[in-house]
């Protein structure tokens, strides 16, 4: 068995973790603790609006946000990117001084920060090659009451939700381009600079 992405791209499951050789879930006592509480927060964040877009559009225009499609960083402290803006998050990660802060409970907010300033990804700057296997087979999540009943914190997030009908990804970034941050041109850096066989980022 090897790694799979399950509902968002980005957190990255060993299969042995979460199936039975039969392509079953395991039972849930038997799921490690990590990628426990990440499959928990997947059904907590799953449907909500990508952080970037939010930012730039706010409440009122929620629905031009894009439906967030990848997840980084820890749970709790998480970040939800749509295709548009996951670039602007690794910039901001590799080269901007966000991988000083992974694993901390400012991850998150320092992303935001960054972000709302007007710091964005140069032109050109490459995304990751993620790792998925037909998401779309694997079986329903486990309910998240069942994984953790008693746990108020982690079934909880502050994003707002989309109501009926937003949500459709026509999230129109053109209006923000002349908001972007320091423009150094594209620094020839792609994917092929990641070591991908490290969790990343996290």
């Amino acid at each position: 068995m090897g790694k799979v992405s399950i509902g968002l791209r980005g957190w990255r499951f060993d299969e042995s973790d979460l199936f039975t050789d039969e392509g079953e879930w395991r039972p849930v006592e038997s799921i490690p603790e990590e990628p426990r509480h990440r499959l928990l927060r997947l059904q907590v964040v799953m449907n909500k609006p990508c952080d970037a877009c939010y930012l730039i559009h706010g409440e009122e225009n929620k629905r031009r946000c894009r439906e967030a499609t990848i997840v980084y960083g820890e749970p709790l402290e998480e970040v939800l990117l749509c295709d548009e803006h996951e670039a602007d998050f690794l910039y901001w990660f590799r080269e901007r001084g966000g991988s000083s802060v992974a694993g901390e409970e400012t991850f998150r907010d320092a992303f935001h920060e960054w972000f709302d300033d007007g710091g964005r990804a140069p032109d050109g700057y490459g995304g990751m090659d993620h790792v998925e296997e037909a998401p779309d087979d694997l079986p329903d999540l486990p309910d998240p009451g069942e994984l953790y009943e008693d746990d108020d914190e982690m079934l909880a997030d502050e994003r707002p939700d989309f109501e009926e009908g937003e949500g459709s990804g026509v999230s129109d970034t053109a209006g923000d381009a002349d908001d972007d941050g320091d423009d150094e041109g594209d620094d020839g850096l792609s994917v092929d600079d990641l070591d991908l066989d490290r969790e990343y980022p996290t």
